[in-house]
């Protein structure tokens, strides 16, 4: 299965996007600070089992120029910057499938188009942030006070991946993730922190799944459900010793994620 690659200019700037197979668009959304590259495995695999997968860089991440302001510290940005990407390309009815930041960008694109959707997928994401505040992560952007962030990206990834995961697939994803650009994880994780999704989510009608990891220790699991419940006929998904990443940690990602699209599209028509 081949993959094609292009830059695309959105917003004055280019936007790197990798895409494959024919048939019903699936939009994937990577996590804070990290690329497309967290697709790698779904790309082709997905593509082979009948989609037209779409894989962005968001902007400042990957191969994609950054924003013209800098650093996006507002998820709702990304959201709209999706929007325009499949505008773009001219996608119908797409469904959209995120992880983390991913996940609530997912929420927000569905509150914005769901008329448009033909399902979403939410993995690790809820409607609010009910942690750690934002201005303690607007701190962490000077050095003097965070000096082995790239450590700390390291050994953070390492400690929110499932038990069930090898050794071996955790140590290649810590170090995948060390690569980030600290500014912009930093940048994405205060607009995770400061975005509320609760007032919209109920607006939500297409078909949608909210996924999060029994080990993921970034989320309240009950914040999850919560949230799902605030999405008319939401399908709420624990998955048991998995983390914060199920695109790279589930054994046979692709044909779960398939089950969940085809569920979908049984409860979702659309005009012709």
């Amino acid at each position: 299965m081949m993959i094609e690659a292009q830059y695309l200019e959105i917003d004055g700037r280019l936007a790197y996007v990798e895409q494959a197979g024919t048939g019903p668009a699936v939009l994937c959304i990577h996590t804070a600070g990290q690329s497309g590259v967290q697709w790698r495995h779904t790309i082709t695999s997905l593509a082979e089992l009948g989609y037209h997968v779409i894989v962005p860089d968001l902007p400042g991440h990957g191969r994609s120029e950054p924003a013209s302001d800098g650093p996006v510290a507002d998820l709702s940005r990304y959201a709209d910057w999706c929007i325009r990407l499949l505008d773009l390309l001219e996608v119908q009815h797409p469904f959209v499938v995120g992880c983390s930041i991913g996940g609530k960008i997912t929420l927000d694109i569905a509150t914005k188009i769901s008329d448009r959707l033909a399902g979403i997928v939410a993995m690790a994401a809820d409607s609010h942030n009910n942690g750690q505040p934002s201005a303690s992560l607007e701190r962490t952007l000077e050095d003097a006070s965070a000096p082995s962030r790239s450590d700390r990206t390291y050994y953070g990834t390492l400690a929110c991946i499932g038990r069930s995961v090898s050794q071996e697939k955790t140590e290649m994803m810590a170090l995948m993730h060390r690569r980030e650009d600290p500014a912009v994880t930093t940048s994405d994780l205060i607009g995770w922190a400061r975005l509320d999704l609760r007032s919209a989510l109920p607006s939500i009608s297409c078909p949608s799944y909210l996924v999060v990891g029994t080990d993921d220790f970034w989320l309240d699991i009950e914040n999850v459900r919560r949230t799902a419940d605030l999405v008319p006929g939401s399908n709420f998904v624990p998955l048991q010793d998995i983390g914060h990443y199920p695109m790279e940690e589930v054994p046979e990602f692709n044909e779960l994620l398939r089950g969940w699209l085809e569920t979908m599209t049984s409860a979702r028509v659309f005009a012709p």
